[in-house]
């Protein structure tokens, strides 16, 4: 069967440049084509330019400032990777507050390549295991979670389900282990206008 998404509305929270493209568009097409409301949540309102790389590539309007919604109102969160991106955001307490209380209140979560950087500045990798891009190995022990390198992890040891991939050749298995993740978490408690 299918994984179902209606109705859940999904946070993909990023800075507003430096987001790696694929990682934030191929997410976002998956949870749209089930039926789920992925919505961009950024420090800064207006735009957010992603790259391949190094190279910019596409702009998208932010739905709103991560200041200005409340974690409670998502159902589960996304953190795309992007050096660039990946570092800004967790220089925004906004942010990291935000992913801790996605956490805290047992909601899925789901980071590919730089993206964990932000659940490692929030305290939030201790006891967990996940992958990454290899140069967040380090960060990721440092901060009391175990690195392992696999084209996809699903951790559920914590208070939330956390799906996470290396990079953009892992896609696939991103977007599938998370649709399903996400699939499986409470349904909205709320109807979306």
């Amino acid at each position: 069967m299918e994984p179902d998404l209606a109705g859940r509305r999904v946070a993909f929270l990023v800075a507003n440049k430096g987001v790696e493209h694929d990682e934030l568009v191929s997410p976002w097409n998956a949870i749209s084509e089930h039926h789920g409301v992925p919505e961009l949540l950024a420090p800064r309102p207006g735009i957010v330019q992603t790259v391949r790389h190094l190279d910019r590539v596409d702009v998208f309007s932010v739905s709103a400032p991560i200041d200005s919604v409340l974690p409670s109102d998502y159902d589960a969160v996304v953190l795309p990777g992007g050096v660039v991106n990946a570092d800004e955001l967790r220089l925004h307490s906004e942010a990291v507050e935000f992913v801790r209380q996605v956490f805290l209140n047992g909601k899925p979560a789901a980071v590919i390549c730089h993206g964990p950087w932000t659940i490692v500045e929030g305290k939030l990798v201790a006891g967990r295991t996940l992958t990454s891009w290899p140069s967040l190995r380090t960060d990721i022990t440092n901060a009391g979670g175990e690195w392992v390198d696999e084209e996809v992890h699903v951790c559920e040891g914590g208070p939330n389900t956390l799906v996470s991939s290396r990079k953009p050749d892992d896609l696939p298995a991103f977007n599938a282990a998370l649709l399903r993740a996400f699939s499986m978490s409470a349904p909205p408690a709320r109807q979306t206008v």
